[in-house]
């Protein structure tokens, strides 16, 4: 319950954050650029230090590190609305981006361990349904302080519960895998390579499952990029108003957390290939609606659909990770497939932007989407292939490393 209500706490604080910083660089330099610039710092952090935190990350106390994480990323923030340059705040951004790189993978190690594994669909779907209502909820109370207050004030606010964060992780227990960390053992180049060569050998042994998981990885990618054009495709394409695009963010807002309640309560009876198959396959339509629609109803009909389905994947991909990956090389694995998650995000997101310059948007985002149906058959068709069963055992002991 207190690393649910840590995640919670900033989940909620993340996505005030996300409109408060907005808001304050198109405040200081009014260029809708400076604006984008934002969306791009994390992946190219994440390039530059994902394809060696893992090898710091399963050698180091990981609830350690998710508390020192917290604490730096809680200064920079408080740091930025003293900055009077774009460019020293595209810098802080890019550090909160590097410490983010490595606490994500910190987490989900930490989580397995802590977690057992008959526990971890619920606690997933809790998690998913916690996320959920953060993203409906943040941006209404980032609106609210922002009508009463300034933006500085609410990116304070986030930075006050990267604090709340790292005290609560003071509380949980101290689960710290000896046999995986070599603390006195310097980490070098050779380190390294033996590493990235431990991460090829496993995946080599275990192909379906990082078919799988990479085949799910680039699905988001897709959806992220065709998320960043979502208001421009909305308002150029569509003809809707602003205050329409926000009640669509809304809309898929509920279908999220009404998908994650419905996980929530069901998860002892949904298997991981329902969720994992019947998760990206509907998400895949939501997004197909959306690609064809041509009103603000049949939008938002799509809309209901991803965002429902979004917690059924997100919640399967999740516990199928921490059931099939070793603990001891898992900060590895994440971190190492992060790095080629964050390229393809940064060349998917420019690619549907300079395809939109030259072809109608509406092409770019039909072509996503199709790509998107054709990769949630190709997981399904994974996910039930009788040589991939032992994967999907809900109830199943971790593997050790091939």
């Amino acid at each position: 319950m207190l690393l649910l209500t840590g995640i919670g706490i900033s989940s909620l604080g993340d996505f005030i954050y996300l409109v408060a910083i907005n808001i304050l660089v198109i405040q200081m330099t009014g260029s809708p650029a400076a604006v984008a610039g934002l969306w791009i710092m994390s992946p190219i952090a994440a390039v530059f230090t994902q394809f060696w935190a893992g090898t710091v990350i399963d050698r180091i106390n990981q609830r350690k590190l998710m508390i020192v994480t917290d604490i730096i990323r809680a200064v920079l923030i408080a740091v930025i609305p003293f900055m009077s340059s774009i460019w020293f705040i595209y810098i802080f951004l890019f550090c909160l981006s590097v410490a983010k790189a490595f606490f994500g993978p910190a987490s989900i190690s930490y989580m397995t361990s802590l977690i057992s594994e008959k526990q971890r669909k619920q606690f997933n779907s809790f998690r998913s349904l916690i996320t959920s209502g953060a993203f409906l909820v943040g941006p209404a109370v980032a609106g609210a302080l922002l009508l009463v207050t300034t933006a500085s004030i609410a990116i304070w606010i986030n930075a006050a519960s990267f604090l709340v964060s790292a005290f609560i992780l003071l509380l949980l227990p101290d689960i710290d895998q000896a046999e995986n960390r070599t603390a006195s053992q310097s980490i070098r180049l050779l380190t390294l390579k033996r590493d990235w060569q431990e991460v090829l050998l496993f995946s080599k042994n275990n192909a379906a499952l990082i078919h799988i998981y990479l085949l799910a990885q680039f699905f988001m990618v897709i959806a992220l990029g065709m998320d960043a054009q979502e208001v421009v495709f909305t308002q150029q394409v569509l003809g809707l108003s602003e205050t329409d695009f926000g009640l669509l963010i809304s809309i898929t807002g509920i279908g999220s957390i009404a998908g994650a309640g419905t996980v929530a309560v069901l998860a002892r009876k949904l298997t991981l290939k329902t969720l994992i198959g019947s998760g990206y396959v509907l998400v895949a339509a939501g997004y197909l609606i959306y690609a064809f629609s041509f009103s603000f109803w049949s939008i938002a009909f799509g809309f209901i659909i991803l965002g429902f389905f979004n917690a059924f994947s997100n919640t399967g991909l999740m516990t199928f990770y921490q059931n099939n990956v070793p603990l001891p090389i898992m900060g590895r694995i994440t971190s190492v497939y992060g790095t080629f998650q964050s390229i393809l995000q940064i060349i998917f997101i420019m690619l549907i932007g300079f395809t939109g310059e030259i072809f109608p948007l509406r092409y770019s985002i039909v072509a996503a989407s199709i790509l998107m149906a054709v990769i949630s058959l190709a997981i399904i068709l994974l996910v039930h292939q009788t040589a991939n069963r032992d994967l999907f055992r809900d109830e199943q002991t971790l593997p050790q490393t091939k």
